[in-house]
């Protein structure tokens, strides 16, 4: 095997790339390594164009290996990988995001990208998957723009706006960093040429200027990594293939000027949604059924889109105009209701922006609940929050197959589920586990941020004490070749089609919580993202005023129907006790009270039932945990009777003796003559035992307790 190695540095770390004849059929092919972590990417090229397709057949797949973290996971009847975890589906959208808009977008030749992560070390491998995706394409002989880089920008916690200089950002944080609270900024930023064309962010109400700060630092990463990424192109880089663009006759183009370019402004400019433009679009394709074979409609179709693109950007950049009438920084009417739907669901919430409907419902339930995490990078972890999303063909007036999560559905689901964790409150303040699922009633613009502000709703409807509302917006832009643009608050229809940019931003009136972008351009300046940070703080606050004039805090208490958890501590070194052999005491306890319990090593106990059965667990576990002291008074129930004394049930599995010498201050000759089996007695306890036994006593707490019984 021969192989050539490049390195460069990193935040701290040596970054390589190693080429080799390892993955020999492939166009291209590279394994990137920082630490410990490594992945490999393979880029291939189909050999036939899908010629009448009209969609750019670019396919990612993100490939983890349990091998790769040193285990072997999955159930012990399948100890295969199965299909992709959620995880691994995000991180494909996010190496598929980057790379696509810098291919020509009417190639035709299937193009697959293959990631597999080889070893898991500290460093997170989707940055990793990014620049080896760009290097496997560079390098090859695709036609493809980039490089392209990929840094992930991590901000210290205690509030990175007190923060300067080297102490506010680290670059490329590790694993440790993430997960233990120890960050309000994870920024992923990947572009090239001193633009961004790729952005993610999960964040906890932190300033749009901190945002822009780390998009600032991050550009600066990216530069070096496009440097080092030119560099290998230069030495080991093939011929690209050449390919020419298809295109429709002239005489079709005749046609399309001398009939159809003057109604474009009338169907274009006609309102909301894309309904006007279709009929144009169909009346074009009608007319040109006969005179073209089945292969050129598509293209005849995407001359048609061109156009469309073409007068879209023109009056929105030259005229502030767009499709339906609204001003560049207009949000679209807005409806929100907080629960309302059924008296049986714990929340729900319904958020209208223009023509994009959400139904959001949340359920609660108990710690056990939560989802047992147990995949590549995360082992034996648990998810509280829990954000679904759907998205049915109904929404778009559709037909189409029901069932299932495709990759879409998992991406737009997580963005939300990361807009909405900056505010769900600690187990510790609210030891539930929280379900929201969102359902994409309309869509015609960025029911993901819809699905934020029905999330917010459906929170707040359920009693779930989060720290404030949180809203989401998209912005959009029109830019054209000599960098003249415009930025456009809430996007839709033709804009989401044909703008360049879709700049989703959620947060709450304090700050950013979540942030994703993508571009169809090869980037965008930072200057422009400014913009729209800015523009889209504005709309998030107005959007937020609908939303908290529907609710403005979250209701005091939760839904009779959700499930009621009470919390106690016991020692840790009780925790056996209550389990039981082979969990047969905390079984019974679960059966005797219908309820759920969790125990955690510190000995916190949440116990989740309805109807009082909570609280009846709670009251045995107590009794079962309950440690007397001397001097300590209660009751006690004769369980059986001994010529020196009485055992006496304290409860809980307690007992002690009553010695005769204890029953009263007079002599008691014999013990059956004062009490009898079930007898309840006043108890104090007189001593403990170096081996925790209960000396107890009668006298001592109710000296005239036997006094009828004297003989």
């Amino acid at each position: 095997m021969q192989s050539k190695i490049f390195t460069t540095e990193i935040g701290g770390k040596e970054l390589s790339a190693e080429f080799s004849d390892l993955v020999e059929q492939a166009n291209g092919s590279v394994i990137v390594r920082l630490g410990d972590t490594a992945v490999l990417a393979t880029a291939v090229m189909g050999k036939n164009s899908n010629e009448g397709a009209s969609w750019f057949p670019l396919t990612v797949d993100y490939e983890e290996r349990f091998y790769a973290a040193g285990a072997i996971l999955g159930s012990r009847f399948m100890r295969r990988e199965g299909r992709p975890s959620d995880d691994a589906t995000l991180s494909g959208r996010v190496v598929d995001r980057t790379i696509r808009p810098l291919f020509d977008q009417w190639l035709r030749h299937e193009i697959q990208i293959v990631i597999t992560v080889l070893s898991l070390g500290e460093d997170d491998p989707d940055v990793l998957a990014v620049i080896a995706a760009s290097l496997a394409l560079a390098t090859s002989d695709i036609p493809w723009r980039g490089p392209v880089g990929a840094v992930r920008i991590g901000a210290n916690a205690n509030h990175a706006q007190e923060k300067n200089g080297d102490d506010k950002f680290i670059i490329n944080p590790n694993y440790e960093f993430r997960k233990d609270n120890k960050h309000d900024l994870d920024l992923l930023v990947c572009g090239k040429d001193g633009k961004v064309n790729m952005i993610e962010v999960g964040s906890r109400e932190v300033s749009e200027d901190i945002v822009d700060e780390g998009i600032g630092e991050a550009l600066k990463v990216l530069e070096q990594l496009e440097k080092w990424q030119k560099e290998i192109v230069a030495e080991i880089g093939k011929g690209k293939q050449v390919f020419k663009k298809p295109d429709i006759t002239e005489e079709a183009k005749k046609l399309f000027k001398e009939k159809y370019e003057s109604q474009m402004d009338e169907y274009v400019f006609s309102g909301p949604g894309k309904t006007k433009i279709n009929e144009l679009h169909k009346a074009w394709i009608n007319e040109l059924r006969e005179a073209l074979p089945e292969e050129s409609l598509s293209l005849a179709g995407e001359y048609f889109e061109e156009k469309v693109d073409e007068l879209l950007h023109i009056e929105a950049i030259k005229n502030d105009r767009r499709p339906d009438g609204r001003s560049m920084d207009e949000v679209r009417p807005l409806f929100a209701q907080a629960g309302g739907v059924s008296k049986t669901l714990h929340g729900s919430g319904i958020f209208y922006r223009g023509g994009t409907h959400i139904l959001s419902v949340l359920t609660l339930g108990g710690p056990g609940d939560s989802q047992l995490i147990d995949n590549m990078e995360e082992r034996d972890g648990n998810k509280r929050f829990i954000h679904h999303y759907n998205f049915p063909p109904y929404s778009v007036g559709e037909t189409g197959r029901m069932g299932g999560a495709n990759r879409r559905m998992i991406g737009h689901g997580a963005l939300a589920e990361k807009a909405l964790q900056a505010v769900i409150p600690e187990k510790e303040v609210f030891p539930y586990t929280i379900r929201i699922v969102s359902e994409s009633m309309a869509s015609n613009g960025s029911t993901s941020m819809g699905s934020v502000c029905g999330g917010t709703l459906a929170l707040m409807d359920a009693g779930v004490p989060i720290k404030n509302p949180v809203a989401g917006i998209a912005s959009g832009l029109m830019m054209n070749e000599e960098g003249e643009y415009k930025v456009l608050t809430d996007i839709q229809g033709p804009e989401d089609h044909h703008g360049d940019m879709d700049f989703k931003v959620a947060g709450t009136k304090d700050g950013v919580t979540a942030i994703q972008m993508d571009v169809k351009v090869s980037g965008v300046p930072r200057e422009v993202l400014r913009e729209a940070l800015e523009k889209a703080k504005v709309a998030r606050l107005h959007i937020l005023e609908t939303i908290t004039k529907e609710i403005s805090t979250p209701r005091e208490k939760i839904s009779a129907y959700a499930p009621e958890i009470k919390v106690m501590k016991i020692k840790p070194d009780q925790i056996g006790m209550v389990i039981g052999s082979g969990g047969k005491t905390v079984n019974e306890i679960r059966e005797q009270t219908g309820t759920e319990i969790d125990i955690e090593e510190d000995g916190t106990v949440f116990i989740t039932g309805k109807n009082g059965g909570a609280e009846k667990a709670m009251e045995i576990i107590a009794a079962l945990t309950k440690e007397f002291a001397v001097g300590e008074k209660t009751e006690g129930k004769v369980v059986k009777i001994m010529d020196f004394g009485a055992f006496v049930d304290l409860g809980g599995g307690k007992d002690g003796l009553v010695h005769v010498s204890e029953f009263a201050p007079f002599r008691v000759e014999n013990v059956a003559d004062f009490v009898k089996e079930g007898d309840v007695l006043p108890i104090v306890v007189k001593a403990i035992d170096d081996q925790g036994r209960l000396k107890l006593s009668v006298k001592d707490i109710d000296p005239k307790f036997f006094d009828s019984k004297k003989k």
